[in-house]
C-alpha cells in the first residue's frame, strides 16, 4: 500500500502512499503490528482534498471511516470537516480527580466495595437508567457547557479553570437543526456512565522520579488515590453523529463526491453542512464536558458518604479525544481533527489554560481494568502531531474476536480475583466484561513507550487500579 518510508527518528515514520503521507508515531514492535486495513483507510482519507497533515498515535486501529487514533488537519479558511473523522462519541475525554487518601487508606475490601456502592447510588450505570437532576436544563447545558449548569454544581473556579475547555462557543441558532428525537433520548443522561469503554476507575498513583517536581506542582503524591473517569457526550452526540453521517453522505451524492470508504464523509467547511455539523458538534462538547463534570459530582457524592461531608475532590484536568476544533499554527487557523488521539501542550505554550501555562497540562491516558494508565506532559517536539498523542492502548481485535479469544477465568486471574491485590469491579459476573479487559488492549506500556521515544510526551504518574464502575 505505501511506497516508501522515511525514518524520522525513534518511533516515528512517515509513509508514502499513493494520495499523500501519514506519519505514524509507533516502535518498532508496535508499527510492525498495526494491521494493514489502517493504511487503506489513511489512503482513503488522504484523497480528501488540500489535506495539511496526518498522523497516527500507537494506539491506532481500524473504525468506521477512519481509524481510532487520527489526527487530521485541513487550513480552516478552505479546509474540510469531518463526521466520521470526529467519530459518534462526539466530545469523549479523561477526567481526574485527586483526593487526600493514599492506597493503604482504602486497602480493605470490604472498603473499597462499600466506596463501589456508594457510587453506584449517585451515579446511573445502567444505560436505562436517567439520572436525577432534574434541574438541569439541557438546552443551557448544549449552549453554554459548564457554564450553563446551576450554580450549586460548580464547586469553585477550579471547577471552571481545570478543563480544557469549559464552553464552546456557536451561534446557536443552529440548534433548531436538532431532530426531536435527539432531544428526547438525551434529555436525562447528563451524570450518566454509558457503556462500552466508559468507566469510573479508582487509582493509585506512582510519580515519575524525571517529572517528581512537575507532580507535585499538580498536588500529586506517591500512593495517592485518584479517581479517573472517561465518558463523551451520550445520546446526544451520538444522534448528532449519525444524523450529520447521514446528512453529509447524501450532500457528498448531490455534489458527486466519492470514496473508496464508504463510511467516510466530509463537506467543506466553509458549506452549508459544514458550518451546521461544526456548530452541532460544538454544542456536543459542551455536552460532554458537563456530563464527565455531573459524573463527578455523583462520585464525589459517594466518598462524602463514605468518608464524611468534608471530603474534599478537586479535579486535576478534564480533556478530549474525539472532536475536531479550530487551533492556531502556523501563523494560520487551523481545523484539527483527532479521533482517538489526546492533545498534549508543553509548558509555556499559548495554548494551555492559564492554570497550566507555566508546566503543561496533564494528559490523561487510560490503560485497561488490570493495567496501569498514565498522566503524561507534551513536548515541544509534539509539533510534529499537532501535539496529540494517543489516548489508550488502543484494540489489536475486534470485540468479537476478543470473546472468542479469551476466557472469564482468564480475565478474573488477571484482576488478582481472590486475593489481596484483586482489582474490584461492580460486575458480578465478569462474561461481559471480556471485550473490555487487559486482553482487549494493546500492551499500554509499550503504547507509551512509543509516544515518549516519538518524543511527543513524557511520564508524570502511572497509576494503577484499585477498582472499576463500569455501565451495566
Amino acid at each position: 500500500m505505501y511506497k516508501d518510508i522515511k525514518e524520522h527518528g525513534p518511533a516515528h515514520r512517515e509513509l508514502e502512499m499513493p494520495h499523500g503521507n501519514v506519519h505514524v508515531f509507533a516502535n518498532e514492535k508496535i508499527f510492525y503490528d498495526i494491521e494493514y486495513k489502517a493504511f487503506e483507510m489513511a489512503d482513503n482519507n488522504l484523497r480528501i482534498p488540500r489535506s495539511v497533515h496526518m498522523g497516527y498515535t500507537p494506539d491506532v486501529h481500524v473504525g468506521k471511516g477512519t481509524c481510532i487514533g487520527t489526527t487530521a488537519v485541513w487550513k480552516a479558511k478552505d479546509g474540510f470537516i469531518s463526521p466520521s473523522i470526529v467519530g459518534v462519541d462526539i466530545g469523549c475525554g479523561m477526567r481526574l480527580h485527586m483526593t487526600s487518601l493514599h492506597k493503604d487508606d482504602i486497602k480493605d475490601k470490604g472498603l473499597k466495595r462499600k466506596l463501589i456502592q456508594a457510587i453506584e447510588k449517585f451515579v446511573p450505570t445502567s444505560e436505562r437508567t436517567n439520572s436525577n437532576y432534574s434541574d438541569i436544563d439541557l438546552e443551557k447545558v448544549v449552549k453554554y457547557g459548564l457554564d450553563g449548569l446551576p450554580n450549586k454544581y460548580i464547586t469553585g473556579e477550579r471547577d471552571l479553570s481545570h478543563v480544557e475547555n469549559h464552553r464552546f462557543d456557536f451561534y446557536p441558532f443552529h440548534l433548531d437543526a436538532i431532530p426531536a428525537k435527539v432531544w428526547t433520548r438525551a434529555q436525562g443522561q447528563l451524570g450518566t456512565l454509558g457503556g462500552g469503554n466508559h468507566f469510573i476507575e479508582i487509582q493509585a498513583i506512582e510519580i515519575n522520579e524525571g517529572n517528581r517536581e512537575v507532580a507535585e506542582q499538580w498536588g500529586l503524591f506517591d500512593g495517592q488515590v485518584v479517581v479517573m473517569i472517561h465518558s463523551g457526550s451520550r445520546a446526544w452526540g451520538a444522534g448528532l453523529g449519525r444524523e450529520y453521517t447521514r446528512i453529509f453522505k447524501e450532500a457528498m451524492e448531490k455534489w458527486g463526491i466519492s470514496n473508496p470508504d464508504k463510511d467516510l464523509m466530509y463537506a467543506p467547511i466553509n458549506s452549508y453542512e459544514g458550518q451546521t455539523y461544526k456548530a452541532l458538534m460544538y454544542s456536543a462538547l459542551n455536552f460532554a464536558v458537563a456530563n464527565r463534570h455531573m459524573l463527578a459530582y455523583g462520585v464525589h457524592q459517594g466518598f462524602k458518604e463514605v468518608f464524611g461531608a468534608d471530603f474534599e475532590f478537586p479535579v486535576l484536568y478534564d480533556l478530549m479525544h474525539n472532536y475536531a476544533i479550530e487551533e492556531p499554527h502556523r501563523n494560520q487557523v487551523m481545523m484539527v481533527h483527532r479521533k482517538g488521539a489526546t492533545l498534549a501542550l508543553p509548558a509555556g505554550h499559548y495554548l494551555n489554560v492559564p492554570a497550566y501555562k507555566e508546566t503543561g497540562h496533564p494528559a490523561l491516558i487510560p490503560g485497561s481494568m488490570g493495567t496501569a494508565s498514565y498522566i503524561m506532559l507534551g513536548q515541544e517536539a509534539g509539533i510534529k502531531n499537532f501535539y496529540s498523542i494517543c489516548h489508550g492502548a488502543g484494540r489489536p481485535r475486534s470485540r468479537s474476536a476478543t470473546k472468542k479469544e479469551f476466557t472469564v477465568e482468564q480475565v478474573a486471574e488477571s484482576m488478582g480475583v481472590g486475593t489481596d491485590d484483586e482489582i474490584l469491579v461492580n460486575h458480578r459476573d465478569l462474561t461481559h466484561l471480556v471485550d473490555e479487559s487487559a486482553f482487549a488492549y494493546k500492551d499500554v506500556d509499550q503504547i507509551i513507550d512509543s509516544v515518549v521515544s516519538a518524543d511527543l510526551a513524557t511520564v508524570v504518574a502511572k497509576s494503577r487500579p484499585l477498582a472499576v464502575v463500569k455501565g451495566v
